[in-house]
């Protein structure tokens, strides 16, 4: 006791020391504690925030990817599918996952394999157009490109899809129109440079004959001159330099005054035309452009009709926005295969029959534009031996057009 009475001031300072230290261990021990958890809190955040930037970055390329209008496909050093987009998706119509796979179990297309065991070999290929089977068949440009790591090393290949349906249906329409107009202009001049040669080399002194050659020349000069006035509108309706001067026109007295016109070309054959339009139904529509789409089916009308027969025109209303207008005859009728193509230029269904009447082949075809150029349709109800009733139908009202808000002074 004694020794505790004497010491007990240094036993209480050492202790109360110890205590602090252990006090000060304790707090930068939990100091500590709470440092490695705010870092690692912070390394988490960090970590985080680097995977949704990632992931938003991959969503953007994603993005991106499946955006493009071309198709692309992306394989590996072996020919396997690694990537492709939903342009790829849609142009060569594939439901399931391809990755993984090769180009030839996917697709089936021994000229896309080549080209593309052609682009792993030799890192380079050229353009290359495929045909697509189906109905109607597509046309598709490949072009390839090598994918190299930093070192130069070959890693795989890229192709890109280029769908070149509408280029070369486009040409093949170029290519025929061409060779349509080249042979309807070789006829008509064929004949009169015929017709002149005869003269030239006596037939002039005959007058009869001299007579009749020149009637014939007449009328093929006739025939090269609507031709070309044909093609004209057909390539100012086209091109869109055609302004249409829309407005209210009464329906039947655009009918009487085509009737008129064409009365005496009728009666040569003795075919009938009733006007069964009623009185008072108006159409929005260029009056005189309405006229030449009229001339033009009954113009067709009487020239395929039978004799002594009849071509009926008829209007009604629809439904409240159009006005549905045919053309019924009661000729020979249209074959089905024809049916569809009837409108386009230069089709016929009986081409010695056509040019015998004189046609040039682009009646319909400016029937069609006219009417689509009004927002209407035009279209043909046939069956062979019952005659051809054309039926087209044309707005009540003025149709908003953007840019001047009316459909006033519209261009085709």
């Amino acid at each position: 006791m004694d020794f505790l009475g004497e010491n007990w001031v240094p036993i209480l300072f050492l202790t109360g020391v110890g205590l602090v230290l252990l006090h000060a261990w304790w707090a930068e021990r939990r100091h500590q504690r709470r440092q490695e958890a705010l870092e690692r809190e912070h390394t988490r955040k960090a970590l985080r925030k680097q995977e949704q930037i990632q992931a938003q970055f991959q969503a953007q390329q994603e993005a991106l990817f499946n955006s493009m209008i071309e198709g692309v496909l992306v394989v590996d050093q072996q020919g396997r599918i690694q990537l492709f987009n939903q342009s790829l998706k849609s142009l060569l119509q594939f439901r399931h996952d391809i990755r993984g796979q090769t180009i030839m179990e996917a697709f089936r297309l021994r000229e896309l394999d080549a080209t593309a065991s052609r682009l792993l070999k030799e890192c380079t290929v050229g353009t290359v157009e495929l045909e697509l089977s189906g109905a109607p068949p597509r046309f598709v440009q490949v072009n390839g490109s090598a994918v190299l790591d930093r070192e130069g090393n070959q890693r795989g290949a890229i192709l890109v899809f280029h769908e070149v349906t509408r280029l070369r249906q486009l040409e093949n329409t170029r290519q025929e129109f061409v060779a349509n107009v080249s042979h309807e202009l070789r006829t008509p001049l064929s004949m009169i440079k015929g017709f002149v040669e005869t003269l030239l080399g006596g037939a002039k002194d005959d007058p009869a004959i001299a007579t009749r050659f020149l009637l014939n020349i007449d009328k093929h000069a006739d025939r090269l001159t609507f031709l070309i006035e044909d093609l004209l509108t057909i390539s100012k309706l086209e091109s869109g330099k055609v302004v249409f001067n829309l407005q209210p026109t009464e329906l039947r007295e655009v009918t009487d005054r085509v009737i008129e016109d064409l009365r005496a070309r009728a009666a040569e054959k003795k075919i009938r035309l009733e006007n069964l339009v009623p009185s008072g139904l108006e159409a929005f529509a260029d009056g005189d452009r309405l006229q030449q789409v009229l001339f033009n089916l009954l113009d067709n009308a009487i020239k395929y009709g039978r004799v002594e027969g009849s071509v009926v025109i008829n209007a009604d209303r629809s439904d409240q926005q159009m006005l549905l207008v045919s053309v019924k005859d009661d000729g020979p009728g249209i074959p089905p295969e024809a049916r569809e193509r009837i409108f386009e230029r230069f089709y016929r269904v009986d081409k010695a029959r056509s040019r015998e009447q004189g046609g040039t082949g682009l009646g319909l075809s400016i029937v069609k534009h006219i009417v689509q150029c009004h927002g209407g349709k035009v279209w043909v109800e046939s069956e062979p031996g019952q005659g051809a009733n054309f039926r087209f139908t044309l707005p009540q009202q003025e149709i908003p057009v953007s840019g001047n808000g009316t459909g006033r002074g519209l261009r085709a």
